[in-house]
Order: C-alpha cells, then sequence, then structure tokens
C-alpha cells in the first residue's frame, strides 16, 4: 500500500540513531522521500557526508557546527575548513547558530559562540547554500546576524520565538520548522500557525524525545498532521508545499520512494 503523502524530513541526526537502516526502511513506508542528515561537529560531519553517499537521493548531508558542542578547545579553523573544502557535496550548512541556555553558555561563551556562527554563515553565503539555524533563547541575536550577514536561504529550525521576530524571519524570506513538539508545545503551535504554509518545513529532530517517544524520520508523518490541524488545511495541501518548500530552498532531486 502506498503512503499518503510524499514527505521531507528537513533536519535529523541520523547518526545518533541505533539502527539506521530500520529507521530508512521505516521512514520510506511512512512516505518520507529526502531527509537532511544535519551535522553538529566534525565526527559527525564526516558521518553524514558517508550516509548521503550510501543513500544517495534519499540522505543529503548539511555541514555544522553546534553551539552546544563548542568549547573554548573546539579548533574552529579545522572546523571551517573541512566545511569549506567539502560543501559541494552538501546541501545547506547546519546545524548551526546561538543558544543562550545558561548551560551552553557556561561551556561555550558568546563571543564564542557568535565568533563560530559568523564564520559558518560567511561559508553560506558565499556558497549559496542555506543555513539551518538553532536559536534557542537567541532569536533577535540568530536573526540579526543571518541577515546581517547576508544569508538569503535559511529555516530557524524548531521556532519557539517571538512573533516579532518571526515577522522579520518571514519578511526576509527565510523559513521556520516544524517539529512533533507541534503537537503540544503552546509556543512553538503558536509560531506554526502564524507562519504562512509558505514559509513552512516539516522535521523531526531524530531522535529527539518528544513526551516520552524517541523520534525517527517516520515520525515527520505525525507533524504533517498536526500542522495540517493547527492550520485547518488537508494533510494533502500541507504535505504538498512543505515538500516543495524543502526541495526548492535545499535543491533535493525528486525520489522515487513513496
Amino acid at each position: 500500500m502506498s503512503p499518503a503523502h510524499r514527505l521531507v524530513d528537513t533536519h535529523a541526526h541520523l547518526e545518533e540513531l541505533p539502527d539506521l537502516p530500520a529507521a530508512l526502511e521505516r521512514a520510506g513506508e511512512a512516505g518520507v522521500t529526502a531527509i537532511v542528515a544535519v551535522g553538529s561537529d566534525p565526527d559527525s560531519n564526516r558521518r553524514v557526508l558517508e550516509m548521503a553517499a550510501t543513500h544517495v537521493g534519499f540522505v543529503y548531508a548539511a555541514l555544522g557546527l553546534h553551539p552546544g558542542l563548542l568549547t573554548n578547545a573546539t579548533p574552529l579553523r579545522e572546523g571551517i575548513r573541512f566545511m569549506e573544502d567539502h560543501l559541494p557535496q552538501a546541501v545547506a550548512v547546519g546545524e548551526v547558530g546561538l543558544d543562550y541556555h545558561k548551560r551552553v553558555v557556561a561551556a561555550a561563551g558568546k563571543e564564542l559562540q557568535h565568533r563560530a556562527f559568523n564564520a559558518v554563515l560567511a561559508l553560506a553565503r558565499r556558497s549559496g547554500k542555506p543555513a539551518i539555524i538553532h536559536s534557542r533563547y537567541a532569536w533577535r541575536d540568530s536573526f540579526t546576524l543571518a541577515s546581517g550577514a547576508g544569508v538569503d536561504k535559511a529555516v530557524f529550525h524548531w521556532y519557539t520565538g517571538p512573533t516579532s521576530v518571526l515577522r522579520e524571519i518571514i519578511d526576509r524570506g527565510y523559513f521556520i520548522s516544524a517539529t512533533p513538539a507541534v503537537e503540544y508545545h503552546a509556543e512553538h503551535r503558536r509560531a506554526v500557525k502564524e507562519a504562512p504554509l509558505e514559509s513552512l518545513l516539516l522535521e523531526t529532530d531524530c531522535p529527539v524525545a518528544y513526551q516520552g517517544h524517541r523520534s525517527e524520520p517516520a515520525d515527520v508523518a505525525r507533524v504533517l498532521l498536526a500542522v495540517a490541524e493547527i492550520k485547518g488545511l488537508p494533510p494533502e495541501t500541507v504535505a504538498g508545499k512543505t515538500t516543495d518548500n524543502a526541495h526548492r530552498l535545499f535543491g533535493l532531486q525528486a525520489s522515487e520512494r513513496g
């Protein structure tokens, strides 16, 4: 039986899944036709490139430096050089951005985070690749740096920030993405409701656990249904537009899966 919808998981940490082949099989059965596998550090960047090379046309790599994994000992120059050298094999830079949670700032201060984020934004601008942006408690600064760097394509993943910044994100032509938290998280639901469908993507951020359920790419089908409910639209309408958005933003090729 064919799945009802063709979907894209635009943000997945595939290297953290315990059984990747089984998860990819379930994703295909659920209608997922493409997955953007995001890197977070040099090791995961290498691994997502390997996955993309193994699963051509289904898994696509993004190369990133997650603010939560930065430390004063992080060799930024080497990490940026690796990203720059391998960006032709990637569809985006990410996961990158700012995280002002007190635990993260204690390990990686704001100055270090800004320095790393600016360096990666410069790569995005030069390469024309979109940026996949993490912006926890740093929505305004993340937007200001991305826009100021001249980055024309970006997605603010799992957005829960204020409406004022959301409007600027949308006006700039950037996207936000919905995760399974859209089923229950008030601020995330509000943002998804306020954002036009033309500015929305779907994702799982797997293997994050949502209310006790550890996610995987197949769960993007849950995100679809929750977004459709919030917006009062048929699931097929949301699936068609968000999948088209993902293909245009990341330059994905049409897949025969699903």
